[in-house]
């Protein structure tokens, strides 16, 4: 007669994912976002008060209309670290058609970073395969901003 080992047995848990609405919002006047000077409008109230860089994408509809405000990532008083996975994560959660990437830099300066630029590409190619674009990367700095694709960077 041989000996049985017992098999290990694992759990696997059964999970549910919620997104939970934040009692605030941010009055914006128009239907939909066909400026960067649009999406800053919005960006800026929401990202006013951090005294340290933070990352967040604004989540548009098929006709460009906002539907959210997320923050993806706040770091320290110079950087932040952006993976494409936490950002389109978000977006997929938000019924996303497209995005708008936005940061502060608390030095006042909106100039990007070569470090900027790069995560602008890898957000843009993960947003292909996923089918949900990057329209923009917007940097906010004190009183101004600088839009990436204005600036033909992306």
């Amino acid at each position: 007669m041989s000996k049985r080992t017992k098999a290990t047995q694992t759990s696997v848990q059964i999970i549910k994912l919620k997104m939970v609405r934040d009692e605030k919002s941010i009055h914006f006047p128009k239907n939909k976002i066909k400026t960067p000077e649009d999406a800053v409008f919005i960006l800026k109230k929401f990202l006013n008060a951090y005294d340290r860089e933070v990352f967040c994408i604004m989540t548009l509809d098929t006709k460009n209309q906002p539907n959210a405000v997320h923050i993806v990532s706040c770091g320290t008083l110079n950087n932040t670290i952006v993976h494409p996975r936490e950002t389109f994560k978000l977006a997929i959660l938000s019924n996303a058609a497209s995005i708008i990437a936005c940061h502060n830099h608390p030095s006042g300066d909106p100039s990007p970073s070569s470090e900027d630029i790069d995560v602008t590409k890898r957000l843009c190619d993960a947003g292909v395969i996923l089918g949900i674009e990057l329209l923009d990367h917007i940097i906010l700095g004190d009183n101004n901003y600088v839009s990436l694709k204005a600036k033909g960077l992306m």
